[in-house]
């Protein structure tokens, strides 16, 4: 059957929006993987972001008795007050921020919230910041909503760059609605100090930018790295900033679908107004298993830190000697970002193409440095057993001497 001719049919916003890479990769995979299973072989995973341990116990059985105590009908859109009381305590005994539960919002995961965000701020044409290297889903959801994307140049240490904010900012022809800031930061693990947050503060509130802060990676931080909240700073950054968070890369929670931010109870109340409209109110088991994830055992956090920092040191090492490749320690989250520039070779001319060669011929699935907004590097995720990573490198380290 041949397909409809779509054109002048569908939204332009959406067809001017893109795939997501990492899904798309990840089908892409899936249909090789079939393939070498047969054979007695697999493709070394080193793509989707997500933690490869299980929900925790306690978690899976909050869930459990939610579905045995009927707590399986609509609940009120923006969460239950059980829910909300629970992130109220989490940011402040954790995140030094006073809250009230008028100032929490709950969606279906952080990707949702920050949708809600950006529609609830962005008007067609307005602009808004965003740091390179950047998560894939942050500049196509600013497209959606009909704004711009800024992207913001970095340093050395792949933390954003002040003078090339403060330019941007003074050379777009139009409103600058928001900042997106994400430390622990995927892709790169880099991790903001105290005072780079604070520059960065003081230029978006003299240029009256609201700050969306995206810490999802918070607790996952490796050495001496500390971890600080935007909003905890002071009364004015907590009234420019809204917090972004999850149970979902903490507690090992993705498919479970429950992100969470807070803000300006104004803020919050229009990005109530489109959760009504759209998807109504997170999952109901799923807010009873997070109560538990953000109020019970913390044990299980630890332990999959542990282990990201001995799976971090180990790849690190392997890839530092590896020939045409450069690469910071990352202080947090679970990727490394690797410059690969260097192996730009022959019919290899950027990170897409040697993304595709390495699925095709050593059998490894990462992400190509262009979705996140530079061509030089590559995503690798370190969510997966030593076992994976210790054969990822060896079959990157033969890939690399048949160059």
């Amino acid at each position: 059957m041949a397909s409809l001719d779509l054109n002048g049919i569908l939204s332009k916003r959406v067809l001017d929006v893109e795939e997501s890479p990492t899904f798309a990769l990840g089908r892409k995979v899936a249909l090789i993987d079939e393939e070498l299973k047969k054979e007695g072989d697999y493709v070394v995973k080193f793509g989707i972001g997500q933690p490869d341990f299980n929900t925790p116990g306690n978690i899976k059985e909050a869930g459990k008795k939610a579905i045995d105590d009927n707590k399986t009908k609509y609940t009120p859109s923006t969460g239950i007050k059980e829910l909300k009381q629970a992130i109220v305590d989490k940011f402040k005994n954790e995140n030094g921020i006073d809250y009230d539960i008028n100032n929490v919002f709950a969606g279906n995961g952080a990707k949702q919230v920050l949708d809600c965000i950006v529609r609830a701020f962005i008007n067609p044409g307005d602009g808004v910041l965003i740091p390179v290297p950047y998560w894939v889903s942050y500049p196509q959801q600013v497209i959606l909503s009909e704004g711009i994307p800024i992207e913001v140049g970095f340093e050395k240490d792949l933390t954003l760059d002040i003078g090339d904010l403060k330019s941007k900012i003074d050379d777009f022809n139009g409103p600058v609605k928001l900042l997106i800031l994400n430390s622990p930061n995927n892709p790169s693990g880099a991790v903001y100090s105290k005072q780079q947050l604070l520059d960065i503060a003081d230029v978006c509130l003299e240029n009256n930018i609201f700050i969306i802060a995206d810490e999802v990676y918070e607790k996952f931080l490796y050495g001496d790295e500390k971890h600080y909240s935007l909003a905890s700073f002071s009364d004015e950054l907590k009234e420019m900033t809204i917090t972004v968070n999850a149970v979902s890369k903490t507690y090992a929670m993705t498919g479970w679908r429950i992100g969470y931010c807070a803000a300006d109870a104004g803020i919050i109340g229009q990005m109530t107004k489109i959760q009504d409209q759209t998807s109504s109110n997170p999952c109901s088991i799923s807010q009873w298993a997070a109560i538990e994830a953000l109020k019970g055992d913390q044990k299980s956090v630890d332990l999959m830190g542990a282990e990201y920092k001995k799976r971090r040191d180990y790849i690190f090492d392997r890839l530092n000697k590896m020939q045409g490749i450069k690469c910071d320690l990352p202080k947090g989250a679970f990727y490394i970002f690797p410059d690969v520039s260097g192996l730009f070779v022959g019919s290899i001319t950027n990170s897409l193409e040697l993304a595709d060669a390495l699925l095709e011929k050593a059998k490894i699935a990462v992400v190509p440095g262009v979705a996140f907004g530079d061509d030089n590097y590559l995503r690798i995720s370190y969510a997966t057993t030593m076992d994976n990573i210790e054969k990822g490198m060896d079959r990157l380290e033969d890939f690399i001497s048949s160059l």
